[in-house]
């Protein structure tokens, strides 16, 4: 008789746990730069060829003035304005070679990026179900841009606006000392206040960065999801679904351009008050003998043309870039600490896979899709999982597989928990819904996880799950396959996607509806060739003919979950009889009291 699978009633299942808070974002973002050094020394010469206008512009103005102009030699005073033009084209050939060396930097940053984004998604303890990771592929095209950009950025803009600031205060210190404490107190008090307010630009920066990803996300999901929506008649919720997120996030848009409105005022106070209170300042001191006339024009030069322009780019850079920056960083940072490697739990003994107290729950308060489950899956065990759509079924596949880590319970292959084998391709093996090609030939592909395969092993596999005939269209192994199944239809990638799975050597195989755009003659071919294949298999029914070839049948309906033959599920379950009457009509030859399988008679329900 059936077995009904002991369940609790209360809700044991936790949370999956949020990404963790790294504190690692310096490291994440120094440790991808830190292989730059070169083209960041590059980079610092030219700062140096870059920063001469700047020092010298000042002091080549009081020498035409001084001794050229005031002195009744204008020829000289235009000698020195040459040589002042001439140090403007060593700056510009300085910032020329700036550009050219910019690539050798920030290309490999992203590049180092977009792998430590790519490995968080892939070691997310809990991925996003039925589809593609949308705040991901977020992170990867806006987060890991703006990092990229705002690199960029300071190395360019803030680089140069840094090496010109100090260039001008050493030349300003140069020729007209006794103005540097005046002018540097409105400086020092505008630093301050911008100060004061980074804080407050951080948090609504990191608010518009996350209201960005949530919008990436509701649209993602939505439209992932499109023909559900409109079959459930769910538009006017998507809708606002969508509306609310996009509000949400002008929101945050209009906080940050106000703060950046305040920023704007401090920055302009800091920039033109030395420049005023030089202006007047200078007549008394030239007065007083305290200053020349050129020495004043020159102070006038380095802070109308290098420091104050500089100074209110600098501010500018920092609030926008250097936040951008941060806050881009401190995102990705948090999405991409990869757990530290188990420690090796050595090779199982036997290949039985027992499952004890299984619970798992997607958020934080939904009901567990699977919740105290207890199985016993001998070697050699063929069983088949049964449900409505949305029950939980590729939950459990990816929970069998050590895909998903369970909240609460184990599952265990041999004694040892599954998500702790050293090599878990050599002993489990998961085929989805939707096949996984990549470009490259179909060696490589089927060889996958099996490296050093023949090639009669390999077409064994083909041939048992009935892709020959794609084979040889193909033109044999060597045949080229494109990027993302390119010129396969649906039931081709799943025919790759199995015979790779049937080559390899693990002893467990779990179909999540691998075979759904097969026709019913080949699904049949290929769970025949997977169940003489030898070791357990088991299949996420997609066709309920699969749960009629298994040894077993684990149902899942949201109510209860029942364990037993197909025999025994039709005599005991109604649930489970009404579904498979639904399906007969629809499928010639079959009959609830057939097996298809060995055409024994079934005690069941007529």
């Amino acid at each position: 008789m059936s077995t009904q699978v002991r369940r609790r009633t209360q809700d044991s299942g936790r949370a999956p746990a949020p990404p963790p808070k790294s504190g690692g974002m310096r490291r994440l973002y120094w440790g991808a730069l830190s292989g730059q050094w070169r083209g960041g020394l590059v980079l610092l010469a030219c700062s140096v060829l870059e920063g001469l206008p700047a020092f010298f512009s000042g002091r080549l103005v009081e020498m035409a003035v001084n001794s050229g102009f005031a002195a009744g030699r204008p020829g000289l005073g235009i000698t020195w304005l040459a040589v002042f033009g001439l140090a403007s084209f060593t700056g510009a050939f300085g910032s020329r070679l700036v550009w050219r060396q910019l690539g050798k930097v920030v290309e490999p940053l992203r590049d180092a990026l977009v792998t430590a984004v790519v490995r968080g998604v892939l070691h997310d303890p809990a991925p996003p179900r039925n589809g593609p990771d949308a705040s991901g592929v977020a992170r990867i095209t806006q987060h890991v841009e703006v990092v990229r950009d705002a690199t960029g950025g300071l190395l360019v803009q803030a680089r140069a606006m840094v090496v010109t600031t100090a260039a001008a205060i050493a030349g300003l210190v140069t020729i007209a000392g006794s103005l540097v404490l005046p002018v540097a107190v409105p400086v020092v008090l505008a630093l301050v206040g911008f100060a004061a307010l980074l804080p407050s630009l951080a948090r609504r920066q990191r608010a518009l960065t996350l209201s960005d990803e949530r919008t990436s996300a509701a649209i993602g999901s939505i439209v992932g999801g499109v023909r559900d929506v409109v079959a459930c008649g769910a538009e006017p919720v998507a809708a606002r679904k969508v509306d609310q997120a996009v509000t949400e996030q002008a929101a945050a848009a209009v906080r940050v351009a106000r703060s950046g409105a305040l920023r704007t005022l401090i920055v302009s106070l800091g920039g033109f008050a030395p420049l005023v209170l030089a202006l007047a300042l200078a007549p008394s001191m030239v007065a007083r003998g305290e200053l020349t006339a050129g020495a004043a024009l020159g102070a006038l030069v380095y802070l109308a043309t290098s420091m104050q322009p500089a100074l209110r780019g600098l501010a500018s850079t920092a609030s926008i870039v250097v936040l951008r920056l941060l806050v881009a960083l401190r995102r990705i940072s948090e999405t991409t600490e990869v757990p530290e490697p188990r420690p090796a739990a050595g090779d199982p003994e036997g290949s039985g896979l027992t499952v004890r107290g299984l619970s798992f729950r997607w958020g934080a308060a939904p009901e567990p899709v699977v919740r105290d489950l207890d199985l016993e899956l001998p070697p050699g065990e063929h069983l088949a999982v049964v449900g409505p759509s949305g029950i939980g079924k590729s939950t459990l596949a990816g929970l069998l597989t050590g895909l998903l880590d369970p909240q609460h319970g184990r599952v265990l292959l041999g004694g040892i928990p599954v998500g702790e084998l050293t090599d878990r391709p050599r002993h489990v093996v998961l085929v989805p819904q939707q096949a996984y090609v990549f470009a490259g030939t179909l060696r490589d592909n089927l060889a996958l996880f099996c490296a050093g395969a023949t090639d009669e092993h390999l077409t064994t596999a083909v041939e048992a799950v009935g892709a020959g005939a794609l084979l040889e269209r193909l033109g044999g192994l060597d045949g080229e396959l494109g990027h993302g199944a390119e010129g396969l239809s649906a039931g081709e990638a799943q025919l790759i996607a199995l015979a790779r799975a049937y080559a390899a050597p693990a002893g467990i195989a779990v179909l999540d509806e691998a075979t759904s755009a097969l026709d019913p003659a080949a699904e049949v071919r290929a769970e025949r060739a997977f169940a003489t294949r030898g070791g357990t298999l088991v299949v996420i029914a997609h066709r309920l003919s699969s749960a009629i070839r298994a040894h077993r049948v684990l149902l899942l309906d949201g109510q209860e979950t029942l364990l037993g033959s197909h025999r025994e599920l039709v005599a005991t379950a109604p649930h489970y009889a009404e579904m498979m009457r639904a399906w007969l009509p629809s499928t010639p030859g079959v009959t609830l009291s057939t097996n298809p399988l060995d055409d024994r008679p079934v005690t069941g329900i007529r």
